[in-house]
C-alpha cells in the first residue's frame, strides 16, 4: 500500500482538464499519515463536504507563500487543486511465469532492483521515489525485466513522470514494451520529443505501419497501460490511472497467448544535450481517495525542522461559497450566454439598469420624451414562476413619456457583426401598437424594431440603410391581453418562438454592427405602456439554430420546470455553477415543483431535492464532480454484489458496536409540499409501545399521493428499527480483500460475519453511510460509519427473503 498526494499548482478545480498535477508525496510525513473523512453520520444525515489533513516537508522551503525561490512560486496558495490516491502493489504469488500485472515497483528504494529489473543498463537509476532513464546522446539505457511475465489475460501500466525534452536531438523517444521471444515483436507505447507524438504500436520486425499516433498531452496520457483480455490487446491512457480510455485496439497476437514476455523501459537519443525521462508506480492498481482544494498552508518551525500541516476540502467547499443563485428565469437565461442582458429587475426608485452578461454593455438610463409620463422599476410581479419585480412604463400618449436607452458598447457591436443575432425578451400590455424595444447601429443604418402591431400581434420592423422599415409579420395572435408574453427570435434559421412556440413568420432582415438599444420605444415614437423584462441578445459565431434553447426560457419564466424529474434538476443546478455532468446513480426519480425563487445557494436547493427523494447527494472522490444516488440503489442489494466480506476476528481492530436506542425511531410524519396538503402518516403500534416520536418535512412533490408515499416510506423503516453496527473500524492493509475494501464507497454494503456469541446473529450486512480513513506507510485504517441494510428493504412477490408477509412486506416509494 502507497499514497499517492498531488497539487496542481496555478490550476483551477473548475477546470479540471487543465491541471498539471505535482507528485509531493515524497513530501507527506508518513508517520501522521494522511486523514481523510467523507459522507455521512447515518443514513439520515446530509453528507458534509470531505476533508482531508497531511502534513508535508518543507524543509527546502518550496510550500513557503510567497516564496519567489519555490519552484511553483507564484501559485504555493489557497484553493489549489489536490487529489489524494491509495495506491495498491500486486504481490508476485506462486511460481514463474507470473501474470504482468504482478510486475511492480514504485521505485521507492534509491536502488535498481535486480529482482524485478535484472538486464537494466545504460546506468537507469532511482531518484526521488522515480524511475530515471538517461537520455545521453549517441547511447540508450532502459529498465529491463526477465523474460519471466504474461501478458495473456493481464496488464502493465506506469506513470509518466518526467519525458525528455528534443534539446537539439534529430532522435529522442522512449519505448515502453512487452517483448515476445522473437526478436523485434513487441507491443506498448513509444514517445519521440521530436514530433511529440504517442504511438500506440503493435511491432513485427521493430517497426509497425499501422500505428495509431497521437499528440502526447501530459495530462490526458500522464498514465499508459496495455491490457490484454479476452483475446484483444489495448492501449489505454489515463490522467489519473484510475479512468481510463481506450486509445488502440485489435485482436490479440497469437504470441500474446504463449510467449513468455520481459518488459522493457528505455530510451535514446542521437545528437542535442542529454535530458532523461522519468517514471513511477509500475504496476500500480490506483484507488482514488479525495479530490478537492487546499484550505490553507500554514508554515510551522521545530527547531530548524519547517512542516507545512495542511487541509483541503473537496468540491462542496467552492459550491458553498458561490453567490445566491437568482430566479430560475434568470439563471437560464445567463445559461445561454448573453452578450446582453438587462433582466430589468432593478429596486423602486431606480433610475437605470445593468448588464448581467458581464460583457461590458452600458447601463440604461431613463430617457424622457415630451413633459410627463411614469417608468417605474419595481413595480409589477413578473412571470408567474420569476417572482422579480419588473418596470412599468405609463406614457401620457404614443410621444410622451419615458423608456430606457443606453450604449451596447463595443464588443456586443464587434460580436453582431461577426455572428448570428438571436433576441429575446418579456412583455406586458393591454395596448397595441407600441415598441417593445429596438437595436440600431451607431450610424442610424441598421435598425431592428420588435413591436406589436395595431392587432397586438409581433412583428419585426427593420432597416439596412436607415431610410424606411420593412415589416415582417409573425403569426402570433393578439398578445396585447394584459398577460405576461416572451418571444424569442434566431437569425440564423430565421425561426421566431412566441410563448415556447415556433411561429410562422415572414423573413426579417440580417442585422450587423447594432450598438444603441431603446427599450420601450422607437426615435421617440410609440412609447410602450406596461411592463417589459428580461431583455437578452446573444450572439453566435457558428451555424446552429439557439431558437429551441431560447424558447424554453418561456417554460423557465411560467412553471420554473416544475414536474421535472429529480435528477433533471439537479443536473440543472449543477449547470448553473459549471458542472456540465452529474453522475446519477439509480432509477427511481420523482417529478418535482417549479424551482423556486432566487436568494438561495445552489446547495440548500439540491438538498431539498435530495430530502424530498430520500437520495444521498455527495462529492466524487476521484474528479470534479457531483454524485446523485436515488433512493432505488439501496433496494435490496444482492448478497453476491456485497463490497467485500469479512469476519469479525480480522477487524483488527476495537470499538465495535451494536446499536439499540431511538436516535433513528420516528412513528410519526407530518408532510406537505408546496400548494398541496398536508397530511400524516403514524405507525399506531410503535406509539403505543415507545410514545410519539414525529417528524414535519416540506416535500417538492407534484402531488398530494407522493407526499403521502414519502411519509410512508419514513414510517415503514422508522417505527422500529432493527439493532445495527454503527460504526465498523477496519484495519484494511493487511487484509487479502484489501482492494475490495479500497472500492467500498457511500451505498455500498459489506457483510461482518462470524460475529461473537452474543450478537443477535452470526452475521450482519451493513450500508456504508461516510467513513474516517488514515493511510500511513504500511497501514490503512479505515472507521467505517454503517447503518442497518434491512432499512431500505422493501417487498418482493413471492421472494423468499423479501416476500414475507409482515416481515418484509415494506412498499417500494
Amino acid at each position: 500500500m502507497g499514497i499517492l498526494v498531488e497539487v496542481g499548482w496555478g490550476g483551477l478545480i473548475q477546470a479540471p482538464d487543465t491541471i498539471t498535477w505535482t507528485d509531493v508525496t515524497t513530501r507527506v510525513d508518513q508517520l501522521t499519515g494522511v486523514t481523510i473523512t467523507r459522507g455521512a453520520s447515518d443514513e439520515l444525515s446530509e453528507t458534509q463536504p470531505g476533508t482531508a489533513t497531511l502534513r508535508l516537508d518543507n524543509e527546502d522551503g518550496a510550500l513557503t507563500p510567497g516564496n519567489t525561490s519555490s519552484p511553483w512560486w507564484p501559485y504555493v496558495r489557497r484553493n489549489a487543486p489536490i487529489r489524494i490516491a491509495a495506491t495498491h502493489l500486486l504481490a508476485r504469488t506462486g511460481t514463474a511465469p507470473w501474470p504482468l500485472a504482478q510486475l511492480t515497483d514504485d521505485f521507492d528504494d534509491a536502488v535498481v532492483s535486480p529482482v524485478l529489473w535484472p538486464d537494466s543498463y545504460g546506468g537507469v537509476t532511482q531518484v526521488d521515489g522515480k524511475a530515471r532513464v538517461p537520455l545521453v546522446p549517441g547511447g540508450s539505457s532502459g529498465f529491463q525485466s526477465a523474460r519471466q511475465w504474461i501478458l495473456d489475460e493481464s496488464q502493465f501500466a506506469i506513470k509518466v513522470a518526467k519525458l525528455p525534452a528534443r534539446l537539439g536531438s534529430s532522435s529522442a523517444r522512449i519505448l515502453i514494451a512487452a517483448h515476445s521471444t522473437v526478436d523485434g515483436r513487441r507491443i506498448g507505447f513509444s514517445y519521440s520529443a521530436v514530433d511529440g507524438l504517442l504511438r500506440c504500436r503493435t511491432d513485427t520486425g521493430g517497426t509497425d505501419a499501422g500505428s495509431t499516433n497521437i499528440t502526447y498531452d501530459p495530462i490526458m496520457h500522464m498514465w499508459l497501460r496495455i491490457r490484454d483480455t479476452a483475446g484483444t490487446t489495448y492501449w489505454e491512457t489515463s490522467p489519473d490511472g484510475y479512468a481510463w480510455t481506450v486509445r488502440r485496439s485489435l485482436a490479440s497476437p497469437a504470441w500474446v497467448g504463449t510467449d513468455q514476455v520481459y518488459v522493457e523501459i528505455t530510451g535514446s537519443r542521437t545528437g542535442g544535450s542529454s535530458d532523461p525521462a522519468e517514471f513511477d508506480l509500475a504496476g500500480a492498481l490506483v484507488f482514488p481517495r479525495f479530490y478537492g482544494t487546499l484550505n490553507e498552508l500554514p508554515v510551522t518551525w521545530e527547531g530548524l525542522l519547517s512542516t507545512v500541516t495542511v487541509s483541503a476540502t473537496d468540491l462542496f467547499k467552492r459550491l458553498n461559497r458561490l453567490p445566491s443563485l437568482k430566479s430560475c428565469l434568470v439563471e437560464e437565461i445567463l445559461q445561454s450566454t448573453p452578450m446582453v442582458y438587462y433582466p430589468l429587475t432593478e429596486q423602486a426608485g431606480s433610475v437605470s439598469a445593468g448588464d448581467l452578461s458581464g460583457t461590458s454593455a452600458g447601463v440604461l438610463t431613463v430617457a424622457q420624451v415630451g413633459v410627463g409620463g411614469t417608468l417605474d422599476f419595481g413595480s409589477t410581479t413578473g412571470p408567474a414562476a420569476a417572482t422579480d419585480s419588473l418596470p412599468v412604463f405609463t406614457p401620457v400618449s404614443t410621444s410622451v413619456g419615458k423608456h430606457l436607452s443606453g450604449d451596447l458598447g463595443p464588443v456586443y457591436q464587434d460580436a453582431s457583426t461577426n455572428g448570428w443575432n438571436h433576441m429575446e425578451g418579456w412583455f406586458q400590455t393591454s395596448t397595441p401598437g407600441r415598441v417593445i424595444f429596438a437595436v440600431r447601429g451607431p450610424a442610424d443604418s441598421m435598425e431592428i424594431v420588435w413591436s406589436l402591431n395595431g392587432s397586438g400581434a409581433l412583428q419585426a420592423e427593420t432597416t439596412q440603410d436607415g431610410t424606411g422599415l420593412t415589416t415582417s409579420a409573425i403569426a402570433s395572435g393578439n398578445l396585447a391581453d394584459g398577460g405576461w408574453h416572451h418571444f424569442a427570435y434566431d437569425e440564423y434559421d430565421q425561426s421566431v418562438h412566441v410563448d415556447g412556440v415556433l411561429k410562422a413568420s415572414d423573413p426579417i432582415q440580417i442585422m450587423v454592427g447594432l450598438r444603441l438599444l431603446l427599450i420601450g420605444a422607437r426615435q421617440n415614437t410609440r412609447l410602450w405602456s406596461g411592463s417589459i423584462g428580461h431583455i437578452a441578445l446573444h450572439t453566435n459565431p457558428m451555424s446552429v439554430s439557439v431558437g429551441p434553447t431560447l424558447a424554453e426560457h418561456w417554460t423557465a419564466g411560467t412553471t420554473a420546470f416544475s414536474g421535472e424529474t429529480a435528477d433533471d434538476r439537479l443536473a440543472r443546478l449543477a449547470r448553473y455553477v459549471g458542472l456540465d455532468t452529474l453522475t446519477v446513480y439509480g432509477s427511481t426519480h420523482d417529478p418535482v415543483t417549479g424551482q423556486g425563487d432566487g436568494g438561495t445557494g445552489v446547495v440548500p436547493r439540491m438538498r431539498e431535492v435530495e430530502t424530498s427523494e430520500s437520495g444521498k447527494l455527495f462529492a466524487a472522490r476521484d474528479w470534479y464532480g457531483l454524485d446523485y444516488q436515488s433512493r432505488d440503489v439501496r433496494y435490496n442489494p444482492d448478497p453476491a454484489s456485497d463490497a467485500f466480506t469479512i469476519p469479525y476476528a480480522d477487524l483488527e481492530t476495537g470499538g465495535v458496536q451494536l446499536a439499540d436506542d431511538d436516535q433513528k425511531l420516528c412513528n410519526s410524519v407530518e408532510a406537505t409540499r408546496p400548494g398541496g396538503a398536508t397530511q400524516k402518516v403514524v405507525a399506531a403500534a410503535s406509539i403505543a409501545a415507545y410514545g410519539t416520536y414525529g417528524k414535519q418535512l416540506s416535500l417538492l412533490k407534484t402531488s398530494d399521493n407522493s407526499v403521502l408515499d414519502a411519509a410512508y416510506w419514513i414510517v415503514s423503516r422508522y417505527a422500529d428499527p432493527d439493532p445495527e453496527l454503527r460504526e465498523v473500524p477496519v484495519e484494511a492493509y493487511t487484509l487479502p480483500a484489501y482492494t475490495d475494501i479500497l472500492a467500498a464507497d457511500i451505498s455500498s454494503h459489506f457483510t461482518v460475519i462470524d460475529l461473537p456469541p452474543e450478537a443477535p446473529a452470526t452475521e450482519l450486512r451493513v450500508l456504508v453511510e461516510g467513513y474516517t480513513e488514515t493511510l500511513k506507510e504500511q497501514s490503512h485504517r479505515i472507521q467505517f460509519r454503517t447503518s442497518a441494510s434491512t432499512t431500505d428493504s422493501v417487498w418482493v412477490i413471492e421472494d423468499p427473503v423479501y416476500g414475507l408477509l409482515d416481515q418484509t412486506t415494506r412498499l417500494a416509494y
